[in-house]
């Protein structure tokens, strides 16, 4: 597993962000694991995170492990095609980039009722 995507699974929005990330992952590269998962808690735990943690995304790639906003950076770079453009935002300081990221995280089950709320923008982007 090279390149493995630790994400909440109990998240619905987190979960359409996997779905669409398998979608367009069309070399099949990634691997993901829920943070429930225990081979999860023995990847935060590497990455320095604890394992209670439920609002950090983590990638980890070879032996590195990215957080939060430089972990969507490089998945998405890796993702290929043209979503690796959306890569040029690493030049933004990361405690903006992750200031940003945070407050995704910490209104993310809203912005999932958001998108229950309509469902064809769910279907068109996820």
């Amino acid at each position: 597993m090279d390149r493995v995507i630790v994400y909440d699974g109990e998240c619905s929005f987190c979960s359409g962000v996997v779905k669409f990330i398998r979608r367009h992952d069309r070399r099949g590269i990634f691997t993901y694991i829920p943070l429930q998962n225990e081979e999860a808690k023995s990847i935060l735990r590497v990455a320095g995170l604890p394992v209670s943690e439920n609002g950090t995304v983590v990638y980890k790639r070879a032996d590195k492990h990215y957080l939060r906003s430089s972990a969507a950076l490089h998945i998405l770079k890796d993702l290929g095609g043209l979503w690796r453009i959306l890569f040029i935002f690493i030049v933004v300081p990361p405690f903006i980039r992750d200031g940003v990221y945070r407050f995704i995280a910490r209104n993310r089950h809203r912005l999932a009722g958001l998108l229950d709320c309509f469902p064809e923008l769910l279907t068109e982007f996820f």
